[in-house]
């Protein structure tokens, strides 16, 4: 692997830089908050790592702003985007044609970039950003020195759906182009995400495997979920917007089992259509005090601790929290549009680390899920199975950049 620690010691500053350290982190987000979560987790981790570090997260979430962000972490938040039944792409709120939305916030970036000066740049999964709009950022960060480094997730989709995608958007001259390093937030035993992607020896090389990024639990909000007093199973979609199936499944399975024997929490996710929601609500409502839902709340960590299972859909963030808290879990993957979280899961399963409701092999009646929820007060949680350097991620990423400050200081 290259010293990428002591590669931007000669860097040249812009006028009036004050000292400390800082960190750029990039989340196109134009669906979901799985990229934004990975974001805000590193930057926060970074910053209490370092007490001279500083943190900005440039992000197209809707709803970054409804996040608790730690002193010394901010974020700058894009234009939205949305994608459109037809797979193609529109601006969310702006009355602009979607090439003239990508272009502001080409020109956001770009204005971040060189008034924040950052020594470091993280890019969430995207090499060249949504619709290429992090071109002239990554040029310009790299022609004044800065580190730039992409991370992905543990599993991106399966081999040859990602290296067709990757040709497409010739993702892989980006990342021989302008990144130093490529951090995979998981471990080769779940998967190895670019596999089969044709890139360099060079870049093979700066590949590092983090392991997964552990979470913490916040304390209780003055407002906001609070816990039932008895013991429950929380039953989360993430975002939400394609979690309807899960909170119908979990739903059916209360319907049909009065005598399970865990109470029901669901969080919807704020992407959840409020149709749906309002049909799920009516539901929950007349199972007599057996289910409480909820539509969303940025602090989710603190339910799960407290929670006896989980049932969820598999994404990135849950499985860390799953993980992280040492739940108990039945992680049901969705495999549309993209196979990442049955992949994931598969691979967790086959180590022990959860159990998995597919659909095809386990059947699909609310029998299934009731008696997955039964199952979880004698599952065994996650901590059962010792997989080396399995929640190291945070650590890992820390110390990296501990290691290239300290050289670039020498």
């Amino acid at each position: 692997m290259d010293d990428f620690a002591g590669r931007g010691a000669g860097r040249k500053r812009g006028g009036g830089r004050a000292s400390g350290r800082r960190v750029l982190l990039y989340s196109h987000d134009t669906f979901g908050l799985g990229h934004l979560r990975r974001s805000r987790t590193i930057a926060q981790a970074l910053t209490a790592a370092d007490p001279h570090l500083s943190a900005v997260i440039v992000t197209g979430s809707p709803i970054a702003g409804r996040f608790d962000f730690t002193d010394r972490v901010d974020h700058v938040r894009l234009p939205g985007v949305v994608k459109l039944p037809d797979g193609t792409y529109a601006s969310h709120n702006l009355g602009l044609e979607i090439e003239e939305t990508v272009a502001l916030r080409a020109a956001i970036i770009s204005a971040v970039e060189e008034s924040f000066d950052p020594d470091l740049i993280i890019v969430d999964k995207e090499p060249w950003g949504f619709r290429d709009e992090l071109t002239q950022t990554l040029e310009t960060a790299k022609s004044r020195g800065a580190r730039i480094v992409l991370g992905v997730r543990d599993v991106l989709d399966e081999a040859e759906t990602l290296r067709r995608e990757w040709e497409r958007k010739d993702a892989a001259r980006a990342v021989e182009t302008y990144y130093d390093e490529l951090w995979i937030y998981g471990l080769p035993e779940i998967c190895e995400p670019l596999a089969g992607i044709p890139l360099s020896d060079r870049v093979r090389r700066s590949m590092l495997y983090t392991g997964y990024l552990r979470r913490a639990t916040p304390p209780w909000p003055e407002v906001g979920l609070a816990p039932p007093d008895e013991p429950y199973v929380l039953v989360t979609t993430g975002g939400g917007g394609d979690g309807a199936a899960l909170i119908d499944w979990a739903l059916s399975a209360y319907e049909s089992d009065p005598g399970i024997p865990l109470h029901g929490v669901l969080v919807y996710g704020p992407f959840l259509d409020t149709e749906r929601r309002a049909e799920f609500d009516r539901r929950a409502a007349a199972l007599d005090g057996r289910v409480t839902a909820f539509s969303f709340d940025p602090r989710l960590e603190r339910l799960l601790s407290e929670a006896a299972g989980v049932v969820a859909m598999g994404g990135y963030n849950t499985f860390c929290e799953i993980l992280s808290l040492d739940k108990p879990a039945v992680i049901a993957p969705r495999v549309k549009p993209r196979l990442e979280q049955y992949i994931r899961t598969e691979a967790a399963e086959r180590l022990g680390l959860v159990k998995m409701l597919d659909r095809a092999r386990d059947g699909e009646g609310p029998e299934v899920m009731a008696a997955a929820i039964r199952g979880l007060t004698g599952q065994r949680p996650p901590s059962s199975i010792r997989i080396p350097g399995l929640m190291d991620g945070l650590e890992t990423i820390t110390a990296r950049a501990a290691n290239w400050a300290r050289q670039a200081a020498e």
